[in-house]
């Protein structure tokens, strides 16, 4: 089977991407990034010179490109990735939102479509998407896959928009589809613009650690290796044309998980508790901003098995280690220079 893996070297890709190298040896998977700021290929050093693993620099957005690569290579499954996915920058820049999340997406589907001209035996387009889409819940509630869309931002719209077009290719085209939802990812590789390792590398450079509002909002977090397990079994297991939510079961205020981030901190690094949270500062409300995502994963669980590994206080921990012992890594990441890496091995 021929795996075409797009955004494989951004934070969640790279953890699905070195799954799949991995564990399926029999497989080619071929990882295609166009290596914007959040891609990042040394997340990928241990599995780069695996037989079974080529990767591609490339855009979504570049719809001859896409065309000429299926053409190339027949891919029997796609696993969509790629996205921009910042909401605070989506606000600032919603067209290349637009751009990526919407005419990227539909750029491979057409791409998928008209390589296999509706022989799809064995095939599957499998769409990574997330909460944001079902918009913002009150004090209680869970989204389940049967909750409509609202959503609020242009991020979250973008994602909407091309979650509804991989469900028309599949009623218009019969292409066979499958959509994850899921909630906010955290672990190793994370991009430092996202909350957690902002706030690991900021605690280390003792610099302030910005909370939105009041710090009331309410999300779910998935630890990024369960969430590539899920995709894992969702890819081979999952009935096509079906929507599954993906969720960690671990609701949290923002300002609570800033305090349970920070006291971890303050043990790991040896200083007195308190220490980080001085750091906390209250900042002005971004536009639009979701009250509390939180999702109904049971529909995962019960059909396929699926469930969190690790609690969020575990997986909390085990993140905190990981940027610890790879300091080089954060240091490149901040510095930017993990954007020389791709013409140090690939020129």
């Amino acid at each position: 089977m021929k795996i075409l893996i797009t955004g494989g070297a951004g934070f969640i890709g790279s953890h699905v991407v070195r799954l799949f190298v991995e564990t399926y040896p029999d497989y080619t998977i071929v990882n295609l990034d166009s290596l914007s700021y959040a891609g990042n290929l040394e997340n990928l050093k241990d599995v780069e010179a695996q037989p079974n693993y080529t990767f591609v620099k490339g855009d979504i957005n570049n719809a001859h490109f896409i065309d000429t690569l299926f053409s190339t290579h027949k891919f029997d499954g796609v696993i969509h990735l790629a996205a921009e996915s910042h909401v605070d920058r989506s606000i600032t820049d919603p067209l290349a939102f637009v751009k990526t999340n919407v005419i990227g997406t539909v750029n491979l589907l057409n791409a998928f479509k008209q390589t296999w001209h509706g022989n799809y035996h064995g095939k599957l387009f499998y769409h990574i998407s997330t909460d944001e889409v079902y918009g913002t819940l009150g004090e209680t509630g869970l989204f389940t896959e049967q909750t409509a869309y609202d959503p609020n931002s242009p991020y979250s719209a973008s994602k909407a928009s091309s979650d509804h077009f991989v469900r028309a290719y599949g009623e218009t085209y019969k292409l066979p589809y499958i959509i994850t939802n899921c909630s906010n990812n955290y672990g190793p590789n994370q991009f430092p613009e996202k909350l957690i390792p902002l706030f690991i590398n900021n605690i280390l450079a003792k610099k302030p650690l910005p909370v939105y509002g009041d710090g009331n909002y309410t999300r779910d977090w998935l630890y990024v290796i369960d969430h590539a397990k899920a995709i894992d079994l969702a890819f081979h297991k999952g009935m096509q044309g079906e929507t599954y939510n993906i969720g960690g079961f671990n609701e949290w205020k923002n300002i609570d998980l800033v305090k349970a981030l920070c006291k971890q901190m303050d043990e790991k690094l040896g200083q007195p508790q308190g220490t980080s949270d001085q750091l906390i500062t209250f900042v002005k409300d971004r536009p639009g901003h979701d009250l509390r995502y939180a999702i109904d994963a049971s529909k995962i669980n019960k059909e396929l098995g699926w469930s969190p590994s690790v609690t969020f206080e575990e997986g909390l921990s085990k993140t905190i280690d990981w940027y610890l012992k790879n300091t080089e890594w954060l240091a490149h990441v901040t510095s930017g220079t993990y954007q020389q890496y791709y013409q140090k091995q690939y020129g």
